[in-house]
């Protein structure tokens, strides 16, 4: 049946006005920091109290403001990893993990016993069971605040920036450990982050939060082929945003760039930019090509990023991002660029 939450909360200047539906997939909370991704979080967990609105989930009311129902955090079923893993730094790996059977009278002594055994296997965390907090790495850390979760059966798993505490080395990795665990788990996941790239890659739906409401709600792939307006386009990084007003059917005008564009999709009245990913951009492309001039390079471990300007461009407009792996380096043309009509993305107000 999924979870259903519309709430408003009001803190000081900043009000979050949230509502969604989720359907049994992972959905990605992406935003910001501060733009009301962790209090939404909190809210559906208990541990804050929205001023009013509705959270159901499964079927079961877990706040309603008009009803004064507001169930407690340990009555929510709900899984929630905390950006620290908040494991207690006395007790071992087998002992952090009981603590997620503290008030389950659903198993007796030796049922819970077992129980655990049966989580620490899931998560890979055999041989580790008698080790204290400092004495595991960090993505055994996550395992062991993961396996304390889901010991529980909780019937929404949310996970709040679980890479952020990580070195960059060992996010990939650990991103492929946790799909393989949302998999296992099979109910609602709600995950919170920042990366673009992490919601792309865990996540079948994102919303993208800004200012503390929910900007667009959209299936993953088809958010970063059509964010739709200019600030979805931004938070998912697109490089190459530019104001543009429609001149035909399937016509752009970029006069920054002094450039018309030819769109594959119908271009409505209310278009206010385009966005080009810097990853679009091609010398080989004859399409909507037009001559530029270098105004910069960033080179980068894998690829290369250059800084164009379009010849007739107005100085005080942004330079061009063309991004391009090394390996394909001999694709450079210096005094060129195109992009293909589908891969102009329309903006709207």
């Amino acid at each position: 049946m999924g979870l259903f939450v519309d709430i408003h909360k009001k803190m000081g200047r900043f009000s979050l006005d949230i509502a969604f539906e989720t359907d049994g997939s992972t959905m990605g909370l992406l935003g910001a920091s501060g733009s009301g991704k962790s209090m939404t979080l909190k809210c559906i967990a208990g541990i804050e109290k929205p001023d009013e609105g509705k959270i159901i989930m499964d079927g079961v009311t877990l706040f309603d403001s008009e009803r004064h129902i507001d169930l407690s955090p340990q009555e929510r079923k709900v899984g929630y990893l905390f950006q620290n893993y908040a494991l207690f730094p006395n007790m071992n790996t087998r002992r952090n993990i009981m603590c997620g059977l503290h008030r389950d009278r659903e198993y007796s002594k030796s049922g819970k016993a077992h129980r655990v055994s049966e989580i620490i296997e899931m998560m890979q965390l055999q041989g580790l069971d008698k080790r204290k907090p400092h004495q595991l790495s960090g993505g055994q850390q996550q395992r062991t605040a993961l396996a304390r979760i889901l010991v529980g059966n909780p019937q929404l798993l949310m996970l709040d920036e679980p890479f952020s505490s990580l070195d960059s080395h060992l996010r990939a990795q650990l991103q492929l450990q946790l799909k393989e665990v949302i998999n296992q788990f099979g109910n609602d996941v709600l995950l919170v982050t920042h990366s673009r790239d992490e919601a792309y890659r865990l996540c079948e739906r994102i919303a993208l939060i800004d200012g503390g409401r929910i900007i667009i709600n959209k299936d993953t792939k088809g958010l970063f082929a059509d964010p739709e307006s200019r600030q979805a386009a931004l938070i998912t990084g697109c490089k190459n945003i530019i104001d543009a007003r429609k001149t035909g059917e399937y016509e752009v005008d970029v006069s920054q760039w002094g450039v018309r564009l030819k769109t594959a999709e119908k271009v409505r009245d209310d278009l206010c930019a385009v966005g080009i990913r810097a990853h679009y951009f091609a010398s080989s492309i004859s399409e909507n090509c037009f001559p530029i001039q270098i105004a910069g390079e960033i080179e980068e471990p894998f690829e290369n990023v250059w800084l164009f300007r379009y010849e007739n461009q107005d100085m005080s407009s942004p330079d061009i991002w063309w991004q391009m792996p090394k390996q394909h380096e001999g694709e450079f043309c210096s005094n060129k660029l195109g992009v293909s009509p589908e891969n102009v993305l329309l903006l709207y107000k």
